[in-house]
């Protein structure tokens, strides 16, 4: 391997954008998280059903410098 094939390799960032989904009506929004973290899983006010939902973390959706 040369030297140049190095020094011009990019790095991986740090954070990604991952899209979240709600378990009860499927209201979709974007949340950063970290690159090594675990998958987010979290409860939020969903507009579709006036109430309190649990989230999930669907699919990643790309990298963030």
């Amino acid at each position: 391997m040369f030297i140049t094939n190095i020094l011009l390799k990019k790095a991986k960032s740090k954070n990604i954008l991952v899209l979240m989904e709600s378990a009860v009506s499927g209201h979709q929004f974007t949340m950063v998280r970290e690159r090594l973290a675990d998958k987010l899983e979290l409860q939020r006010f969903d507009p579709y059903i006036q109430r309190m939902s649990l989230y999930r973390e669907r699919k990643r959706l790309r990298s963030l410098n």
